[in-house]
């Protein structure tokens, strides 16, 4: 082997040890700017997680409030599960307050649970009542379509048919 053989092959190994420690080094770059961002993340996570909490506890509000309309639940169980609810409620809301302020006082948290129900409340009455109207209007039009006079009875079994039948409905008699 000459010298230029030996360079070559020096040269390329040395290529090859770069390129795979190049992974290696961006690895330890990266985590450094992770670990800058990690407490941006864990803030956005415990934010989220909280937020979740508080929806699950106003839906269990809900619940239990229909319920108890329903007289499902006996009615000295009603406020001991409620003030358990609304005691952990408040207790996220004041988490989510240490989080990011929004300049309530930590005793308006149960109010602004009340307030929170309330809306939902509302916005599930809106939903259902306009629902219920678009199919009450459907349901009024087909029977304002579907209403015709009689215009007597088939000859051959006697079923009262329809001035716009061509034949009738329970024997298929032409009319």
């Amino acid at each position: 082997m000459d010298l230029g053989s030996i360079m070559l092959i020096l040269a390329l190994a040395l290529g090859v040890g770069i390129y795979i420690s190049l992974p290696l080094t961006r690895h330890s770059a990266a985590e450094k700017l992770v670990s800058s961002n990690k407490s941006i993340d864990d803030v956005d996570h415990k934010r989220s997680a909280l937020l979740a909490e508080r929806d699950r506890v106003l839906t269990a509000l809900q619940e239990l409030d229909f319920d108890q309309a329903l007289g499902k639940i006996p009615a000295e169980d009603y406020p001991e599960q409620r003030t358990a609810l609304m005691t952990s409620g408040a207790a996220v809301l004041r988490q989510l307050d240490e989080i990011e302020p929004t300049g309530g006082s930590a005793a308006s948290a149960e109010d602004r649970i009340e307030v929170a129900v309330a809306q939902r409340r509302g916005e599930i009455r809106r939903s259902a009542s306009n629902g219920n109207d678009d199919l009450e209007m459907a349901i009024a039009a087909r029977r304002r379509d579907r209403q015709e006079k009689t215009a007597g009875f088939c000859p051959k079994c006697g079923k009262a048919v329809l001035s716009s039948d061509i034949f009738c409905a329970r024997c298929g008699t032409t009319l």
